[in-house]
């Protein structure tokens, strides 16, 4: 027979078993309850993770629809310095006019400063370029040879002692061929150019002929800030008889400078149009033109005032020769990046209205 204690002992054992089962079961349970709420949390970190940032909120100005008041402010500026050049010319500068050049060594305590006064004292409409380490160039009109040695003892009176180390006269031929050679190289600059933009936008859709559009409305941006610059010169030459408004070596190099800060900026601009044709298929050429503006408006902004930042110091301190130079960059730079943004881009619009690609 079998002990009722034990009995009883497996009763209680039996009847334990159960307990000790549910509440694995209710452990179990609230382990699976808690494994959804974790993957839910994983699943939002890793939304978060491969999601990729907002592009950032660029402020919506419609330049494009305003582009007739842009170009009718070009036209208002241009056109006054087409008339000045055809109708009066420039006020040519010794390198271009010819005249005489005097190259003198003084002493190091001797300023350009000082020489430049000494020179306007003489009343020769005279220039000066330092060579550094007491070294001048002094260009004025033409003088014969008894001026020419009256203005060479005013400066000993006025400055002391100093070496003449040479005397030249500059001739109008040799102004004539600067001229035309700086003339020939805007010329093949800028068809060196349509053809580069061609090339290089061939790939945007409408193939070679979108490409002659991008290439054409960057070469007539380029064009408009030749044609800015010169007007304004020779309105200040002639108009204002001004001598920082004469025309000289220097001058053609800033032009030079300016072609190809003009058509750097264009590019700018144009390159973003190019990308944005690719990825925003939904909006129209105009509203893709527009877009780009706003993208790259403050970028060109910003670094064309860096550098008027410079130019304008240039143009407050320092001296007569460099001052006419730092003025046509400035211009050019201001209308280069004006013309970038407000008439190449808009024209380029215009001109896929009038001429439709399919």
């Amino acid at each position: 027979m079998s002990d009722p204690s034990d009995e009883t002992r497996a009763g209680l054992v039996g009847t334990d078993l159960p307990e000790d089962e549910e509440e694995e079961e209710v452990e179990e349970e609230g382990e699976e309850a808690e494994e959804p709420k974790a993957t839910a949390d994983e699943l939002v970190a890793k939304a978060l993770v491969e999601t990729p940032p907002a592009p950032p909120r660029v402020r919506k100005i419609d330049f494009v629809s305003r582009r007739n008041w842009y170009f009718l402010l070009s036209l208002l500026i241009i056109i006054p310095g087409i008339y000045f050049m055809v109708a009066r010319g420039f006020a040519l500068g010794i390198d271009f006019a010819g005249g005489t050049e005097f190259t003198v060594q003084f002493p190091a305590s001797v300023t350009q400063a000082q020489v430049e006064s000494a020179v306007a004292a003489q009343n020769i409409d005279g220039s000066v370029i330092s060579t550094g380490s007491g070294g001048y160039i002094i260009r004025s009109v033409a003088l014969p040879p008894n001026q020419q040695k009256i203005v060479e003892d005013n400066l000993r009176s006025r400055l002391g002692d100093y070496t003449l180390v040479q005397v030249l006269e500059v001739g109008g031929t040799i102004a004539k061929e600067t001229i035309e050679l700086a003339l020939l190289s805007v010329v093949l600059a800028a068809i060196a150019i349509l053809v580069l933009l061609t090339f290089r936008f061939r790939n945007v859709p409408g193939g070679w002929r979108a490409g002659f559009q991008f290439g054409g409305s960057a070469l007539a941006a380029l064009l408009h800030d030749v044609f800015l610059l010169t007007g304004v010169f020779a309105i200040l030459g002639k108009g204002f008889d001004l001598k920082i408004g004469e025309i000289n070596s220097l001058f053609v190099t800033a032009v030079l400078t300016v072609v190809g800060f003009s058509v750097h900026d264009t590019i700018v601009v144009f390159d973003r149009i190019r990308e944005n044709l690719r990825v925003s298929q939904r909006l129209s050429f105009e509203q893709v033109v527009n877009l780009s503006i706003m993208q790259t408006a403050a970028r060109s902004i910003i670094t064309s005032f860096t550098v008027v930042l410079v130019l304008v110091a240039i143009l407050v301190s320092g001296g007569d020769t460099l001052k006419g130079f730092a003025l046509a960059l400035l211009i050019g730079i201001v209308s280069g990046t004006y013309s970038s943004i407000f008439n190449a881009a808009p024209l380029l619009v215009v001109w896929r209205r009038l001429q439709p690609l399919r």
